[in-house]
């Protein structure tokens, strides 16, 4: 909790731990879609409009807990965004909405842009709820059958890449990996 969070209301979540819930009173509202205490209109006060589709979870809620909406707004708005399902290691279930573009797959972990702030959120493979989801929407370098490159294929496509430059090598290498 911060130091000036009392003039705002703004808690942590005593159920789930999500930062930014609200306590107004006795009754505490949740930003965390899977949360008992979530609350939809605390996400459309943040994000503006309704999102079709998105319910609180219907398990275990307790009525006086939080005020039910009918419509939640969040960041899976944005076209073409995923929606992740991670639990933490305390055992937490958070959900991320990211940009399927920025996905990065390193190792065991997964590396992606957080709508909507744009901040890179690296999760465990292991604890992605979704993970075959999350898979199939992003674009794979290789295609199905396809040998993967040599490692100087590899270096040779990095770092022209990275630099932004072209030569006879790489655009041949390019031609064989249009993906990569």
């Amino acid at each position: 909790m911060g130091f000036l969070d009392f003039l705002t209301g703004t808690t942590n979540c005593p159920k789930c731990g999500t930062p930014g819930a609200k306590k107004e009173g006795n009754q505490v509202r949740c930003l965390n879609p899977t949360c008992e205490w979530f609350d939809q209109g605390l996400l459309q006060g943040m994000f503006g409009g309704p999102s079709p589709g998105a319910t609180p979870p219907a398990s275990g809620q307790n009525a006086g807990d939080f005020q039910s909406h009918n419509n939640v707004a969040s960041a899976g708005n944005v076209a073409g965004s995923v929606t992740i399902r991670y639990r933490n290691f305390r055992g937490q279930d958070l959900t991320f909405v990211a940009d399927p573009k920025s996905v990065v797959q390193k190792k065991n972990h997964v590396s992606v842009k957080a709508l909507p702030t744009g901040q890179r959120v690296t999760l465990a493979r292991a604890r992605i709820q979704n993970l075959r989801e999350l898979e199939a929407v992003v674009p794979q370098r290789v295609a199905p059958g396809q040998e993967w490159p040599t490692p100087r294929e590899r270096q040779v496509l990095g770092y022209h890449m990275k630099y932004g430059t072209t030569s006879p090598l790489y655009e041949k290498i390019r031609a064989k990996y249009p993906n990569w």
